[in-house]
């Protein structure tokens, strides 16, 4: 689907900008997080999504929506009355991002860029994990080169070649989170889309014990190239999938002639947006497709979060860790 060439300042893409304008957005941006997660989201926790973890803990009674593999028989044989295990979370969290900066991020009509609303929610998950000696780490994927490892979150050079995937190893602390967001922020975006399927599936080598796994994309790749790892990932880890939406994804204003470039191709079309049945189909086009994506999501398991770049992004959040955490102290599934 093409997309309306955004009209934008190269001072909001932090790649493009001085690195000391980086660390002063990069820090607002953390205090921001901070102040609103730390007022809203306060006590103890166990990951962005407290889910089951290695220790058994205490049994309760059954409710409609349990999984029943967690099914507690001796209980259940002694109460007569169906029962699942909860189980107690490692107090130690290892959570990785899949980080998917491919051209069509590069793109934006609303208060923020795509690839800015990506560097946000990277940062609010960090904010979340990094507390009480948890680990944190990311492999980010930008096109248009091939895999190149990072030493101590420095990315690396690109090189010729299809894609570019960059590993940033988990470590704690918040130095070491403030320095992975550096890099995500600082990572040049190529023309071309990632393997959104490698990206995720990265993940999954090597095993890593039961974790958190986000996954930040606009998931525009057809969902056949990337549900499987998805499915394959959630088999082991909480998945959480965050899909950054732009509005003029969804709909085209009328606003006469309107020149479309695919930001992953270059390819630019002349569209007459005052055609109202083209603005229909464009739109009932674009419900498909989301329609299609969160089949998709649902099907592999994902707890999915939606942030467009029109919107309070970090309000969207705290209501979606906020109603995920509900939802795990009711004992019911996503």
């Amino acid at each position: 689907m093409a997309r309306a060439a955004p009209v934008t300042s190269p001072a909001r893409r932090p790649a493009d900008v001085p690195s000391d304008r980086t660390e002063a957005v990069l820090s607002r941006l953390q205090l921001m997080v901070t102040r609103k997660l730390d007022g809203l989201l306060q006590g103890d926790y166990a990951g962005l999504l407290p889910g089951p973890g290695s220790e058994a803990g205490e049994s309760r009674e059954y409710r409609p929506g349990d999984d029943v593999r967690r099914m507690d028989w001796p209980v259940t044989a002694r109460t007569t009355m169906p029962h699942v295990r909860r189980t107690v979370a490692d107090r130690e969290l290892e959570t990785w991002l899949a980080v998917d900066l491919s051209a069509s991020l590069d793109f934006g009509t609303g208060r923020w860029l795509k690839r800015d609303v990506v560097v946000a929610a990277a940062a609010a998950l960090a904010h979340l994990t990094v507390r009480g000696g948890n680990r944190i780490g990311a492999v980010i994927g930008s096109g248009g080169g091939t895999s190149a490892p990072a030493r101590r979150w420095r990315a690396a050079p690109p090189v010729a070649g299809p894609d570019v995937y960059t590993r940033l190893p988990a470590r704690s602390g918040r130095k070491e989170a403030h320095a992975l967001l550096r890099a995500i922020a600082g990572t040049e975006i190529r023309p071309g889309r990632s393997d959104l399927g490698t990206l995720v599936d990265m993940l999954n080598r090597p095993p890593r014990r039961r974790g958190v796994a986000v996954v930040i994309s606009d998931f525009l790749a057809p969902p056949d190239r990337w549900a499987r790892p998805l499915r394959k990932l959630r088999v082991r880890h909480d998945v959480v999938a965050i899909e950054v939406v732009d509005p003029r994804e969804l709909e085209l204003p009328d606003v006469g002639v309107l020149p479309v470039v695919d930001p992953e191709t270059g390819e630019l079309h002349e569209v007459q947006t005052a055609d109202p049945r083209l603005r229909h189909r464009y739109a009932e086009a674009a419900a498909a497709q989301r329609a299609e994506i969160f089949a998709a999501l649902r099907g592999a398991g994902a707890a999915h979060l939606r942030l467009r770049t029109d919107r309070d992004w970090l309000l969207d959040m705290v209501r979606f860790v906020a109603a995920q955490r509900h939802a795990r102290t009711r004992g019911t599934t996503r």
